[in-house]
């Protein structure tokens, strides 16, 4: 049981933030349509930025200025480069930042270089909150998961209780409408854009100092965050939630528990090749859950899209 709960609470820390970098990204594609593979590469600058202003101002400027600084690169990159391309179409969307995340990462390396970087938590923070059977739960994971439920609910607020998210979400759909109000629609999808940015660089300052701050950081998310916004469904905050949760608990446990498959295939019915060395079967039988564990999440992408297409919170389009 305490293993259990361990795993429940490093499950819980994955996921949340997995859904901070999913969060803008979410808000950028449920409000411009715009899906942004460089939305990663933000998510890095974020613990670049955050890590060059702690050494010389400590980790809490660092984290107020960094998001700031990479959201207004964020809307500048929307105001003179993705504005021009959006009226062209997806694809050209697509490949615009595409080619911004291999830009990013080039500059990253030029200025930093390619060795990982010692970012590392507040000393203010550098303490057990408590311990599960032994196991030391450190108190900067607990202030990750306070930071992410905190940038959910404000995200949520302002999109559904107050009069700015209103107007956003009206300048989606109706942006004609919007405009003949009197509302600027592109300086909103500009300010959407930078403020997206600027929640990946959230997810990346909190993130450097326990997965790392190097070039490939990126990479190593930018592909799970789709999988996330996928399953959770195209432009839906909640349902990035739930996905990342899943996903989160689904690597922790698997990494967690020795299963191996040969159990699970005899549980199914299955019997074990006689001659194993020589059967075509023979690697699947000797697989083990941690070793399957970083494809979980696409497995549970495909079944996801098999069931239900627009994701588990998505709308179908017509």
């Amino acid at each position: 049981m305490s293993l259990f709960i361990v795993n429940i609470l490093d499950g819980l820390v994955t996921g949340l933030l997995l859904f901070m970098l999913c969060s803008g990204l979410t808000l950028i594609f449920s409000m411009m349509g715009v899906l942004n593979f460089a939305h990663a590469s933000f998510y890095m600058l974020g613990a670049y930025f955050g890590y060059q202003i702690s050494t010389y101002v400590g980790f809490w400027p660092g984290l107020i200025l960094a998001p700031i600084i990479v959201g207004v690169i964020g809307a500048a990159i929307e105001r003179y480069g993705l504005r021009r391309v959006h009226q062209y179409g997806h694809v050209p969307e697509l490949i615009f930042t595409f080619g911004l995340a291999l830009l990013i990462e080039e500059v990253v390396q030029f200025f930093w270089g390619k060795s990982q970087m010692a970012f590392e938590a507040p000393a203010a923070l550098k303490f057990a909150a408590f311990s599960i059977a032994g196991n030391a739960f450190p108190a900067y994971k607990v202030f990750m998961i306070f930071i992410a439920i905190g940038v959910f609910l404000v995200l949520l607020y302002i999109l559904t209780k107050t009069r700015i998210g209103m107007i956003i979400q009206a300048a989606l759909s109706y942006p004609e409408t919007v405009q003949n109000l009197g509302h600027n629609v592109p300086l909103i999808f500009m300010g959407v854009f930078g403020v997206g940015t600027a929640m990946a660089a959230i997810a990346g300052v909190i993130a450097g100092p326990v997965l790392g701050t190097f070039p490939g950081m990126a990479v190593l998310l930018g592909s799970i965050v789709f999988v996330t916004i996928v399953i959770g469904g195209l432009g839906s905050l909640w349902g990035a939630l739930l996905a990342s949760l899943l996903i989160g608990w689904l690597q922790t446990f698997a990494a967690a528990y020795n299963l191996r498959m040969a159990d699970l295939l005899t549980a199914i019915g299955l019997t074990e090749p006689a001659d194993l060395a020589q059967s075509l079967l023979s690697d699947l039988w000797t697989l083990t859950l941690p070793q399957v564990g970083p494809i979980l999440p696409y497995l549970l992408m495909i079944i996801v899209l098999a069931l239900r297409p627009q994701g588990l919170f998505g709308k179908r389009e017509t």
